[in-house]
C-alpha cells in the first residue's frame, strides 16, 4: 500500500518546512519537495495542514484489566488516536497489579488484541517483588514503575532497602511517582480533624503539598546519583522540583530526566472553584507560579517530556466527597490540541511541542524507529489544521468515562488524520479500527 501526503507543512527536528511524504506499507519511504507525479494507491492533499510525528505518551492508565467500568484498552486507544497520540506506555496499577512477569505478559496479550495505538506496559515494583522485577527484558518493556507515594493495592514502595535494591540493580529505566507518604498522611489527618469528610477540594494541593513532592523527588534524585540509575521522574507539579534537574546535552546521555503533564501546564489552583474534583490529580494541580515554573523548565530543557497521565474514572466516582473522589482524569484526546492552544497563546513553539511530545520520549526510552519524520521510520503521523475551531462536548468525547476536564473549551486547532504504523487510523473524525497497533520495541 502506497500513500502520498502532498503539500504538507512538516514540523520535525527543530524545523518547519513544506514537503511531500510517501508511506509505503508500515514505513515512511520518502520525504521530498515534490512527489506529486509518483503513482500511489492513495493521495492526501494536505495544503494548509501541518504534519507532525505521532505523539508518544509515556504515562497513561487505561484501566485494563480489572477496572474496565472506567476505561478499556480499546476505548482509550481510540481516544488517543483521535488526539494524535500514536504510541503509549501504560502503568501497572491495574487489577491485579502488574507485579509478575506472567501478569505483564497477559497485559501485552490484551494490547495485541485490543489497542489501536502502539503500546508498551511498565513492570510494577512493590516492596516484595524484586526478583520478578529484575527478570524484565529491557528490549521488550518500556521501564519499571515505582510509586514513591500514595497508590492503590500493593504498589506503594516505602521500604528503603527495596528502593535501594531497585535503584542499584535495575538495568533499565526506572520511572517514579514522587510524593512523600508520611507528609501527605499528616496533612490529611490535620484537615480531617478540621473538616471531617467535607474537606474543600481547594485544599488538595495543600494536603498533597509542594514539600511532599520535593522531599520525594529529591530522594529519588539522590538515590539515582548514588547508584547511577537511569531515573525518569513523572508528572512534576512544582516549580521547586525543577531545580533538581539539569539542562545537559546530548539528551541521550542524561541519566536523570523528568516529565511534565498537560494538566499541570494548563490548570492551576484557581480552577478548583469551577472544576472541583474533576481536576483532582495526584500530584495535585498547584499554584499559577508552579504552572509557570514547570513551563519554564520545559522550555529550557530541565524537563524533558510532555505527557498526559491519562487516568479516567466515572463521573459518579469523581462527584463524591473529597476523600472518596479518586484522583485522575481523561486527557489523551485533548493533549495535542491543548499544546497547540498554548502555541497560539505564544507560550510554546510548534517545534518545541514536537520535541517534547514525540522526539524526546523516543530518545529517552530508546524507542525503535518512532517519534520522528524520517525515511525508514514507522509511519506514525498526525495531520492537524491549526485554524479549525471546535468545542469539547460530551457528544465528541471518546474516552469510555464520557467526560473531560476540557468540556466547554473551544480549541483553535483540530486533529484531521492519524496514521499508526502506516495504517490510516483516524480520518476527519472517523476511526478506522481495521488494523491494530504494534508492540513497541526498544534499542537498548
Amino acid at each position: 500500500m502506497l500513500t502520498k501526503i502532498l503539500n504538507a507543512t512538516l514540523v520535525n527536528e527543530g524545523q518547519t518546512y513544506q514537503a511531500d511524504l510517501l508511506i509505503e506499507d508500515k514505513f515512511i519511504s520518502r520525504i521530498d519537495k515534490d512527489l506529486s507525479s509518483l503513482p500511489t494507491d492513495k493521495t492526501i492533499d494536505a495544503q494548509g495542514l501541518y504534519l507532525l510525528p505521532g505523539l508518544i505518551d509515556d504515562q497513561v492508565h487505561f484501566r485494563e484489566p480489572g477496572l474496565t467500568h472506567k476505561a478499556e484498552l480499546y476505548t482509550e486507544s481510540r481516544a488517543a488516536v483521535a488526539g494524535g497520540i500514536t504510541s503509549f506506555m501504560e502503568m501497572p496499577n491495574t487489577v491485579p497489579n502488574t507485579l509478575t512477569q506472567k501478569l505483564l505478559e497477559e497485559k501485552y496479550q490484551l494490547g495485541a488484541a485490543k489497542s489501536l495505538a502502539n503500546y508498551s506496559f511498565f513492570m510494577g515494583v512493590s516492596n516484595h517483588n524484586l526478583e520478578e522485577v529484575l527478570k524484565t527484558n529491557p528490549k521488550e518493556v518500556c521501564g519499571l514503575k515505582v510509586f514513591m507515594g500514595s497508590s492503590t493495592g500493593n504498589m506503594l514502595v516505602d521500604n528503603e532497602t527495596t528502593l535501594r535494591n531497585v535503584f542499584q540493580k535495575a538495568e533499565m529505566l526506572v520511572a517514579t511517582h514522587c510524593e512523600d507518604e508520611q507528609t501527605i498522611r499528616e496533612n490529611m489527618q490535620s484537615f480531617k480533624e478540621q473538616y471531617g469528610e467535607d474537606v474543600p477540594i481547594a485544599m488538595h494541593p495543600v494536603i498533597r503539598s509542594a514539600d511532599a513532592c520535593y522531599k520525594s523527588s529529591s530522594l529519588a534524585v539522590s538515590l539515582a546519583k548514588e547508584y547511577n540509575t537511569r531515573l525518569h521522574i513523572l508528572h512534576i507539579s512544582t516549580a521547586k522540583e525543577t531545580t533538581l534537574f539539569e539542562n545537559s546535552s546530548p539528551l541521550s546521555k542524561k541519566r536523570i530526566t523528568s516529565e511534565a503533564c498537560i494538566h499541570h501546564l494548563w490548570f492551576d489552583d484557581s480552577n478548583y472553584a469551577d472544576k472541583g474534583t474533576f481536576i483532582k490529580w495526584n500530584p495535585a494541580v498547584k499554584t499559577a507560579e508552579d504552572k509557570e515554573g514547570i513551563l519554564k523548565a520545559v522550555l529550557d530543557g530541565r524537563i524533558d517530556v510532555i505527557a498526559t497521565d491519562h487516568a479516567p474514572h466515572t463521573k459518579e466516582e469523581k462527584q463524591q466527597t473529597y476523600f472518596k473522589a479518586p484522583s485522575g482524569g481523561p486527557l489523551v484526546q485533548h493533549s495535542l490540541v491543548t499544546l497547540l492552544e498554548m502555541y497560539h497563546q505564544g507560550k510554546i513553539t510548534l517545534e518545541k511541542i514536537v520535541e517534547k511530545a514525540a522526539h524526546n520520549p523516543s530518545i529517552l526510552f530508546e524507542v525503535d524507529r518512532r517519534g520522528y519524520l524520517r525515511e525508514g521510520y514507522y509511519a506514525d503521523l498526525v495531520l492537524v489544521n491549526l485554524n479549525e475551531p471546535w468545542q469539547v462536548t460530551p457528544a465528541n468525547i471518546l474516552s469510555k468515562c464520557g467526560w473531560s476536564p476540557f468540556e466547554g473549551q473551544t480549541f483553535t486547532s483540530k486533529v484531521k488524520h492519524t496514521w499508526i504504523s502506516g495504517h490510516h487510523a483516524y480520518i476527519n473524525g472517523q476511526i478506522n479500527d481495521s488494523q491494530l497497533g504494534m508492540r513497541l520495541h526498544f534499542q537498548r
